[in-house]
């Protein structure tokens, strides 16, 4: 069994979630500190299209986009530190914010590099490359940080073994089961994003859209795609190769199968979570097996294999714990 741990920030959390937005809005200032004498007295602010619309002094806007990556990137990412938050719920928040925080800080980069030595801010255009650019950049350091979170929330031990009228299976380990929204769906996802993609490319007259579109389509699709892993140690269920959830055996209580409507039980398809503690992986309406454990956390996975993903999940506890009895 795993130890509990009771740490109230995740190490790594702290580092991307925290210090890099930190780094990246400070990098902001510095540049615009030691840039200022070559710079003119006023740069753009804000683009209508790719031409300028708008201006103010390079201090005062550095400051304001400092500000923006901060607060709007570094508020999403900062979630990341919290070590007893949802594991899942880490890890898309510190992607999002660092995705944000790429493309604040790439873009503002590169504009500052363009009026370098200009004039007059007035005949600078935007760098579109430089969004696409710290889109993916972002995107990555991410999906990098994402993957270096760990799952630090205290464990609670279940005594008593599953109720015997619970499904009860012969299991074959690890048992490995794939949900998840239908090949059609996924492809509707794709379809939309890349038609969104195009028509941002043709308003732009610019390929850059596609760049900020995919990490989209990826995150998108990841929280409608899930493995269930189950073996003699526990229960996990992972996206884009990452927990998304994971349970020691020893923290089960029992598993059972319903009919779910993800629509009218759970407010919509993929990750979901109805209040405090119960979860749900709902990506199809039909068969799900319900998983509740000694924390009071609540799973529900809806899958075809629910009857044996719940029997498999039943005969392992009881086993631990008549092992444990004995």
């Amino acid at each position: 069994m795993k130890q509990k741990s009771l740490r109230t920030f995740d190490p790594a959390g702290v580092v991307f979630g925290v210090v890099v937005p930190l780094v990246v809005a400070a990098l902001g200032l510095v540049l615009a500190y030691l840039w200022q004498g070559r710079l003119p007295e006023e740069v753009a602010t804000h683009f209508s299209g790719t031409e300028p619309d708008d201006f103010s002094n390079p201090l005062s806007n550095a400051w304001t986009l400092a500000i923006a990556i901060v607060l709007v990137g570094g508020g999403c990412s900062a979630v990341a530190s919290l070590a007893r938050v949802l594991l899942i719920m880490r890890r898309t928040m510190l992607i999002i914010g660092l995705t944000v925080v790429g493309t604040i800080g790439v873009l503002q980069i590169a504009t500052l590099v363009r009026e370098l030595d200009m004039a007059t801010a007035q005949s600078v255009t935007i760098p579109g490359w430089a969004m696409a650019v710290g889109t993916v950049v972002g995107f990555a350091a991410g999906l990098f940080g994402a993957s270096r979170l760990r799952d630090h929330r205290e464990r609670t031990v279940a005594t008593s073994p599953p109720h015997s009228d619970l499904p009860r299976c012969s299991p074959e380990l690890p048992l490995v089961v794939h949900v998840g929204a239908s090949r059609v769906a996924g492809i509707t996802v794709v379809a939309v994003s890349l038609a969104g993609a195009a028509l941002t490319c043709y308003l732009s007259g610019s390929l850059w859209p596609v760049f900020l579109f995919a990490p989209l389509t990826i995150l998108i699709l990841s929280l409608l795609r899930f493995t269930v892993h189950i073996d003699s140690d526990g229960l996990y269920v992972s996206s884009l190769g990452m927990a998304a959830f994971d349970y020691d055996i020893d923290e089960i209580t029992g598993a059972s199968v319903r009919t779910v409507d993800p629509s009218k039980d759970f407010g919509g398809w993929g990750l979901r979570a109805k209040g405090r503690g119960n979860y749900a992986v709902a990506t199809d309406a039909g068969p799900a097996a319900f998983v509740t454990f000694a924390n009071g956390d609540r799973l529900t996975i809806g899958s075809a294999d629910a009857k044996k993903i719940a029997g498999t999940l039943n005969t392992l506890t009881a086993r631990t714990r008549s092992t444990s009895v004995d």
